[in-house]
């Protein structure tokens, strides 16, 4: 659980930072530039808009899948605590 609640932080504080990206960009009149390795490259502001568009995408598939599967495991949990307790009232 506790792997999934860093997981899930890592990638909010990625969303936040696309959005705020994004936000600049718009405000941005002047070319932007997009840092690759060790260099910053001007790039067209509708490609980069759009890289990070997408980027922003498979953050939020991501974060909704962990939380699928934080959902699953406390279900999965709740069963078993209640499987482990009906069987320790019949001793």
């Amino acid at each position: 659980m506790q792997n999934f609640a860093i997981q899930k932080q890592r990638f909010q504080a990625a969303l936040t930072e696309i959005d705020n990206a994004l936000d600049e960009i718009k405000k941005t009149k002047d070319s932007p530039y997009k840092i690759i390795g060790n260099i910053m490259i001007n790039v067209k502001k509708e490609d980069l808009e759009k890289d990070l568009k997408e980027k922003k995408n498979v953050l939020e598939i991501r974060l909704k899948n962990i939380e699928k599967q934080e959902v699953s495991i406390k279900e999965k949990s709740k069963e078993a605590q209640q499987e482990i307790m009906k069987k320790l009232n019949k001793k």
